[in-house]
């Protein structure tokens, strides 16, 4: 049954009325309107949270839950009624009087709800204590500024302002650390030699510039050193640009870290464990906050995600296990390992061990009488080695299986096929089906690369000994050849001709045209001199007095300078100027080989045999000028090497990989060159690319004597002790990312005979015309277009 005495709210309103009869305001005070009432507040909270419940009845008849309402109603804050003596609770007469307004213009609904349960509360104590209250309270105990306005000012007089603060005195005599003294760098964390080329360092907090201090040499850093004894505790601050004294506790932090220690030396890391959960069961719960309704109601997420799974199995995308099913079969591990024994999964090209051979008929204890041994097959078996024998066993019969003895090769027999099983590994193979034509690159065709020479069209006969030399003039129209006959002879290129016929003193070994088509000199190099030879009866007057007074002219500069006792400069004699004879070059030393220079204003000599007065390593075979740049290319036996002549220096040294290198030519570009060696291999380099040849080629049977390019044509050629001539394509790209092509477009087969072993000496190319000329040990020469 509910309670029949008066509750503390009907108390308070029917307290309200006299209240206001007894409080009359003072003429000098202003009335303050109250603010609205936090209980009228906490109703209509518990009215919004009884629209969200709907109509629930909840039951308030036992004297426990008028308890617990009790207890509930003081935890949520609801305001009691101030008690006596309390400071900062005095209500005032226009307070109470809207608390009667607001509670007789409220309305509630109908039945049992939270706050009629709340009105039949238990309020015997109450009662006495509430009466009391409104007796002994008086106007003059009402703050007139309770409930003010914080939007509107309040007088200055009064005590409950809470805008007006004290704050204590500043003190005049205020003694700053130094830190705000002096001026902070503000840069920040970057790197600070940034401003290396600076005087300053940085800012201050003001934006004005840090001049970067003065510091001393290394000497004034060692006396000053030496001076302060704590010099040792400082430490270079970068972002100031000075020292700074390390204090104690500093210096400890360093010594710790230095014995890889904690820095911190109150930290504690053995400190005892605090149990943040108890090991002690709790009787009373944490929180006694009644159980959300969610707890007891159907999940729709855990219902959609049944469902989903209700139509997989349903569509059958999700197979349920049936009643068949057998686990897997556990797997067992070493348990003598020590390390962790995981299981190997099995290599993709593995294969397992073959079985071994099912048992055959001769294998019985009672085989067949055929497949017994005869007395002689027994003697030859016997005979036989164990290695060469068919089977390891002889076949034997036997009345009864219990009379078989034991098999005393079963030991012999295992180890044997373990160590099958150990020394041959399996793997599987996978052949593959792939054209070796594929494998080869596609190379252009060569008729796509013409032209080329193909055919013989001129033979050039007259000399007698093996023609080491030939050399064809800028304008194309003729040729020299230096012989073993002592002789060196000038063809007419297009009809094969002999137009002039120079005896001398020695074996030719190397005949060149200068380049200078304004200057027609014939340089020969025979024993121990160099000849220079001027043919008047082949070129006009104007261009002989030319040559004249310009070999007059370097002989003249020659003599007249210092002499130089490694090549002494010498006039010829009247018969031999008569022949055209100009000028003799004499050496200490047989030479070999003759070139010029792109000019026409210079040339070199090579004699392999003075390795002793040369500061060359190793003996040079041959030496060629750049076509474009005053470089120098010196061959020696297994090097090739690039001078710098401006700089006199070493630029490049070429690893050619051959045994002995025989002949050397340079591209007309000049940054390609190709090399033959007497190991019948021809070497391609890319000066630009790499110190080691871009291609090796070896289609010569026998040692290579001369390579060649052609000064127009993306041809070059080599000739050999074989007889035969290889022609290539070779294109030189202006692209730098573009590697040369190199083709074999021509073989000329048995062009000059072997004669003592000796084949094709020499190979050179027609300045204008696609033409090669080669010749050979078999006296001759040939042209080819």
């Amino acid at each position: 049954m509910p309670s029949t005495r008066p509750t503390r709210k009907a108390t308070a309103l029917k307290a309200a009325p006299a209240l206001a009869k007894k409080a009359t305001p003072e003429p000098t005070k202003k009335a303050v309107v109250a603010p609205k009432s936090k209980k009228r507040t906490v109703e209509e909270a518990r009215d919004d949270s009884e629209d969200e419940f709907g109509e629930v009845a909840i039951d308030m008849a036992s004297d426990d839950d008028e308890e617990d309402m009790d207890g509930d109603d003081e935890s949520d804050g609801a305001e009691d009624f101030p008690e006596e003596g309390e400071e900062g609770q005095d209500m005032s007469a226009a307070d109470l009087e809207e608390d009667e307004d607001e509670d007789s213009e409220g309305s509630y609904m109908d039945g049992d709800s939270i706050v009629d349960s709340q009105e039949e509360l238990d309020e015997e104590d109450v009662e006495d204590d509430e009466e009391s209250d409104f007796d002994d309270l008086v106007e003059d105990d009402i703050d007139p500024n309770f409930g003010h306005n914080l939007n509107e000012p309040l007088a200055p007089e009064s005590d409950y302002n809470p805008i007006i603060r004290e704050y204590p005195e500043i003190d005049p005599v205020y003694d700053s650390d130094s830190s705000t003294e002096e001026n902070e760098n503000t840069v920040g964390n970057i790197p600070m030699h940034w401003y290396d080329d600076y005087p300053h360092i940085g800012y201050d907090i003001n934006g004005k510039k840090i001049m970067r201090p003065a510091t001393g040499d290394e000497l004034d850093k060692f006396l000053s050193t030496m001076d302060d004894p704590d010099s040792w505790l400082s430490a270079h601050n970068y972002k100031e640009g000075q020292d700074v004294k390390l204090s104690a506790e500093e210096l400890e932090i360093i010594r710790r870290l230095e014995g890889n220690r904690i820095p911190d030396a109150d930290y504690n890391p053995y400190e005892d464990q605090v149990e943040f959960f108890s090991s002690k069961t709790e009787i009373m719960p944490l929180s006694a906050a009644p159980e959300p309704k969610r707890r007891f109601i159907p999940s729709k997420h855990e219902a959609k995600r049944i469902m989903k799974i209700v139509r997989a199995i349903r569509e059958g995308r999700i197979v349920p296990r049936k009643s068949g099913y057998v686990p897997p079969k556990p797997k067992y591990y070493n348990l003598w390992n020590d390390a962790e024994d995981k299981p190997r999964e099995e290599h993709v090209m593995h294969i397992t061990a073959p079985k071994m051979k099912l048992p055959t008929h001769d294998e019985s204890y009672n085989p067949p009488a055929e497949y017994l041994p005869t007395e002689e097959e027994i003697k030859e078996w016997n005979e036989m080695d164990k290695e060469d024998r068919p089977k390891n066993y002889l076949p034997q019969k036997y009345n009864a299986l219990r009379n078989v003895p034991g098999y005393g090769q079963f030991i012999q027999e295992r180890f044997e096929r373990c160590l099958d099983l150990y020394l041959a590994p399996r793997v599987r193979k996978n052949r593959l089906n792939i054209d070796p034509e594929s494998l080869i690159p596609k190379l252009p065709s060569p008729r796509d690369l013409q032209p080329f020479p193909t055919r013989l069209a001129i033979e050039f006969l007259g000399h007698e000994g093996r023609v080491r030399s030939i050399s064809v003039d800028p304008t194309g129209l003729w040729m020299a050849s230096g012989s073993d006959d002592k002789t060196v002879r000038i063809w007419e290129i297009s009809t094969g001709r002999c137009m002039a016929t120079y005896y001398l003193d020695e074996l030719v070994t190397s005949v060149v045209w200068g380049p200078n088509k304004e200057v027609a000199v014939l340089a020969v190099a025979c024993g121990y001199k160099v000849g220079l030879i001027l043919p008047e009866k082949l070129f006009s007057p104007e261009l002989a007095l030319h040559t004249e007074e310009y070999l007059k002219a370097g002989f003249a500069s020659v003599t007249t300078g210092e002499p130089n006792p490694k090549a002494q400069w010498k006039q010829p004699t009247p018969a031999e100027f008569e022949k055209g004879i100009r000028v003799w070059v004499h050496l200490q030393k047989p030479v070999k080989q003759v070139t010029w220079h792109r000019k026409g204003d210079y040339f070199s000599t090579v004699a392999p045999d003075a390795n002793n007065s040369a500061k060359t390593k190793g003996a040079v075979q041959r030496v060629m000028f750049h076509p474009t740049k005053p470089m120098f290319f010196v061959a020696t036996q297994r090097y090739v090497r690039q001078y710098n002549l401006q700089r006199q220096e070493l630029v490049k040294t070429m690893q050619t990989g051959v045994k002995w290198i025989s002949s050397l030519d340079v591209h007309p570009a000049g940054d390609n060159l190709i090399i033959g060696s007497y190991d019948k291999r021809l070497c391609w380099f890319d000066l630009d690319l790499s110190s080691k040849p871009y291609k090796t080629l070896r289609y010569h049977q026998q040692a290579i004597r001369s390579v060649a390019y052609h000064k127009r044509y993306p041809l070059f050629a080599s000739c050999a002790d074989d007889g035969n001539v290889q022609i290539f394509h070779g294109m030189v790209y202006n692209d730098l990312l573009q590697n040369p092509l190199i083709v074999p477009v021509k073989i000329l087969k048995n062009v000059h005979q072997r004669v003592d072993a000796l084949g094709a000496l020499c190979v050179e190319w027609h300045p204008t015309q696609p033409w090669l000329i080669s010749s050979g040990a078999d006296h001759t020469i040939k042209l080819f277009s």
